[in-house]
């Protein structure tokens, strides 16, 4: 049995490549494709992204990435999966380096990005109001997660609360697993698995253990927060896995 069979467990497609630049890079392409598809259907398009570190040189690609240009940024909506609750001038904020690798370097209208409000009481509450009213049909086009080694994506994090929420879009959560700073703001489940798009994307030997946990177990979404990532009947769902998490 090879180590990709291993992962069979996993809802969804796999895209397996040696390093993380190229899969940085094959997701960058599989992105600009799709929500350019979105944009000449629609006339426009929305996007959530993590922080972490995994995902940084996908922003980098992304913002010269040619498929992408200036005017498809122009009609891009961004929003944020989770926040840490920090200053704004903190640079653990995930929009700091979101910012840095990608806002800063993209001709994308301020209005149309969409920070969290972390620092309000009902910041929760007044992000997922905004996310109501903009989406259309109330789903997001694609989603960049992660996954941690504990299993947690987003700020979804194992026996944390926000796992059993079934109506809310954005919440606050906190709770004993839940790194710090603590507490977060994240999307929680509903939002997501209405996405049309859904990327997890995991590099890293350490990230290993995490994938075989997460496919020997596919419906145990409080141990392994990952595993609670369900596609709806028409979305899509997609691993972009580098060799060191797959191989460990």
């Amino acid at each position: 049995m090879s180590v990709e069979d291993d992962l069979r467990g996993l809802r969804g497609r796999l895209v397996i490549e040696a390093s993380p630049e190229a899969v940085a890079k094959r997701l960058a392409n599989d992105l600009a494709l799709l929500l350019c598809q979105r944009i000449c259907e629609t006339g426009t398009t929305h996007l959530a992204l993590s922080g972490g570190s995994s995902p940084e040189r996908l922003y980098h690609l992304l913002a010269t990435e040619a498929r992408y240009t200036a005017r498809d940024w122009a009609l891009t909506h961004l929003w944020l999966v989770d926040e840490r609750c920090v200053p704004d001038d903190d640079p653990r904020l995930n929009f700091a380096m979101i910012r840095s690798a990608l806002l800063d370097n993209v001709p994308i209208p301020p209005a149309r990005v969409h920070a969290m409000p972390v620092a309000l009481a009902h910041g929760d509450r007044r992000y997922e109001d905004d996310l109501r009213r903009d989406l259309a049909g109330g789903r997001l086009d694609a989603a960049v997660l992660g996954m941690g080694p504990d299993g947690h994506t987003a700020s979804l994090f194992p026996y944390s609360p926000a796992l059993d929420e079934r109506q809310r879009w954005v919440v606050f959560n906190d709770g004993e697993y839940v790194f710090a700073p603590r507490p977060r703001m994240t999307m929680t489940y509903p939002l997501l698995r209405a996405t049309r798009f859904l990327a997890v994307l995991v590099t890293g030997a350490n990230k290993h253990a995490a994938l075989l946990a997460a496919a020997r177990a596919p419906d145990d979404l409080h141990v392994h927060p990952i595993v609670g990532i369900k596609p709806a009947k028409d979305g899509e769902l997609v691993w972009y896995l580098d060799r060191a998490a797959v191989e460990g």
